[in-house]
């Protein structure tokens, strides 16, 4: 496991460190700001990871009506023949239920040396220097840069954040991001198999927030800054990639968007045409003496008509 540590500092702590002071130097020595630079730029590196994210996301809301199908009629009956269809209904709609939780994954790397980083950077024990000198690489713009600035705003970025207003602002944007990526039901709850999905993924939708916000409580405020920071670029990505049209009331309610009970009108849809209702278009006179013979209606004549019938008889005999 030495080899693996030893790995891990030289490809990814490292670099990190000699960027992020190289950044706070360029910015006047504010790490903070290096700090949010750096978020930005990963975000935009990992930004074919996250649009296959957003793109799996959305494919997962569209097949919700066939998932809660497929549920209703195997759910209980046949869990295999139910799971054989599920991942049927993946291959073909394209979805990887992991897709979702690759950027994820992938970030978790960069939270543990960000981490790494910033005890290193930000120490104020003569040890921390002596790390900090042997993990810099031997240019003089870097080490001129040291000793850095700890203070960003009101928050010691070397510290947890004793105000709570870090904590509070991570879980906000947190709950936002996982909002807009979460799928929406497509349709009302009927069966207890398809509330329980609903409540397990409402729950979700608050779990993470939370935990985010305990971890920002214990971890150093630069790495709880670059949390913030991530999950603001994650949203405004989502907002632009869904092309601007955010419902923002079911994002910040509370519970779960209410979808709509099956066989529900919706609102502003034109009520079903019924033959009594239907419009016939005017029949000519022809067509209201002789009836319709693509009809096959018998009409009925009456005597006024009969006796019209035989004058214009007498009249074509006489020409």
């Amino acid at each position: 496991m030495d080899w693996l540590f030893y790995l891990f500092h030289l490809l990814l702590v490292t670099p990190m460190t000699n960027v992020l002071v190289a950044m706070a130097r360029v910015f006047g020595g504010n790490f903070g700001v290096a700090i949010i630079v750096f978020t930005l730029a990963m975000r935009i590196i990992t930004w074919p990871m996250t649009s296959s994210q957003y793109k799996q996301s959305r494919a997962m809301q569209a097949i919700q009506p066939q998932m809660q199908e497929l549920q209703k009629k195997y759910k209980g009956k046949d869990p295999k023949k139910l799971q054989s269809e599920t991942m049927a209904l993946y291959k073909e709609a394209g979805v990887n239920p992991l897709g979702c939780l690759l950027p994820m994954v992938a970030q978790m790397p960069i939270w543990i040396a960000l981490y790494q980083v910033i005890r290193v950077a930000l120490g104020s024990t003569p040890e921390s220097y002596v790390s900090l000198s042997q993990t810099l690489y031997p240019f003089p713009y870097v080490h001129e840069a040291v000793p850095l600035s700890t203070h960003f705003l009101v928050w010691n970025l070397a510290q947890p954040d004793t105000t709570f207003l870090l904590p509070a602002i991570v879980a906000a944007s947190t709950y936002v991001q996982q909002k807009l990526i979460s799928p929406t039901p497509a349709t009302a709850a009927t069966t207890p198999q398809q509330q329980q999905q609903q409540q397990t993924q409402q729950m979700m939708s608050w779990m993470m927030p939370l935990m985010f916000g305990v971890f920002a409580l214990q971890v150093p405020a630069g790495l709880a800054l670059y949390w913030f920071i991530s999950a603001v670029a994650g949203i405004v990505m989502q907002y632009f990639y869904m092309g601007r049209t955010v419902d923002w009331r079911s994002i910040l309610s509370i519970s779960a968007p209410a979808a709509p009970a099956p066989g529900a009108k919706a609102r502003g849809a034109a009520a079903p045409v019924t033959g009594r209702d239907e419009k016939k278009p005017p029949k000519s006179a022809a067509a209201r003496d002789n009836g319709s013979a693509e009809s096959g209606e018998p009409v009925m004549i009456t005597g006024r008509q009969e006796s019209r019938r035989k004058r214009h008889g007498r009249r074509r005999g006489k020409r």
